[in-house]
């Protein structure tokens, strides 16, 4: 199975809400990310932590994903 990065998050505790939430709502994310030093959001990759799903849930991932980043980040 073949996997597609969705988003890049550069907070960790913030993309384990986020793989959680996928899955609340029946998307099969990746669990990665549960590695890395705390305090360093880069340790996964330029943008932070990749979340990623297979391939065939990407685009309905996508859009469920960056619904819920931006109310996470709203003030």
């Amino acid at each position: 199975m073949s996997f597609e990065v969705i988003a890049e998050v550069e907070d960790s505790s913030m993309a384990r809400v986020l793989i959680v939430a996928l899955k609340a709502h029946g998307f099969h994310p990746l669990e990665s990310g549960e590695g890395g030093l705390p305090g360093l959001p880069g340790m996964f990759g330029p943008r932070g932590v990749p979340v990623q799903v297979p391939e065939r849930e990407a685009r309905d991932a996508r859009i469920l994903a960056q619904d819920l980043l931006r109310e996470m980040l709203s003030p």
